[in-house]
């Protein structure tokens, strides 16, 4: 009776050919190592961004500290109506008047109505010497949310 006999192969051969093996791998350069590092997100949460804009000249007041301070708050409710428009998306009324074949009225009105809540200030920063913008971020999920809870079809 002939018999053969397998062996296991020893652990120094899959060592040794782990690491034949491991040296055959692509080696990236310094500036390839890098830009992969700067191309990895940090967070991978999916965000919608949100900006809003206002003069400091266009505040009511005679206190140049209290027209920043609303133009800030201005700026923070643009973004909230910017937002809110990604959100619902507008209502818009339109009207034309023609006469003897010619435009004689055009007139358009935009409506935006909606809740939104989990918003986070993102940044509040001047621009030049008269302005503010701020940006907000709302979350995807929390978009859907709302959208979801609040977006009745008419």
């Amino acid at each position: 009776m002939n018999v053969k006999t397998i062996r296991k192969p020893s652990l120094w051969i899959i060592a040794i050919t782990a690491i034949t093996l491991g040296g055959c791998t692509m080696s990236m350069t310094a500036n390839q190592a890098t830009e992969a590092v700067a191309n990895t997100p940090i967070y991978k949460k999916e965000v919608i961004i949100s900006t809003g804009y206002a003069n400091i000249s266009a505040q009511k007041s005679k206190n140049q500290a209290q027209r920043r301070l609303m133009a800030i708050r201005a700026s923070k409710l643009d973004a909230y109506r910017n937002l809110t428009e990604q959100v619902y998306g507008q209502n818009l009324n339109s009207t034309t008047t023609v006469e003897d074949m010619i435009i004689a009225n055009d007139t358009m009105r935009a409506h935006v109505e909606g809740i939104v809540y989990g918003a986070k200030v993102v940044s509040i920063n001047p621009i030049g010497d008269d302005s503010y913008e701020t940006k907000l971020e709302l979350e995807l999920d929390t978009m859907l949310e709302l959208r979801r809870i609040f977006l009745v079809v008419r």
